[in-house]
């Protein structure tokens, strides 16, 4: 198997619904830019609270992907 190097980022995705759809949301987002992703890790979860009411759902996710070069 010959050597990968990988590359880590971290998103936040939001959902008025859920956690597991933030991070679905985060996942999705990335897939539009970013090849060959490999693992996503939850890292944090939060909500937002207005007038005493959830209103939306936050997960931090850390993506990784092949590096390919670049800064």
């Amino acid at each position: 198997m010959a050597e990968s190097v990988y590359k880590v980022v971290e998103l936040v995705g939001t959902s008025a619904e859920s956690w597991e759809k933030a991070a679905a949301a985060a996942v999705a987002r990335a897939t539009q830019s970013l090849r060959e992703l490999r693992i996503a890790e939850v890292v944090e979860q939060d909500m937002q609270i207005q007038d005493g009411k959830v209103v939306a759902y936050r997960t931090r996710v850390k993506l990784s992907f092949k590096y390919e070069g670049g800064d």
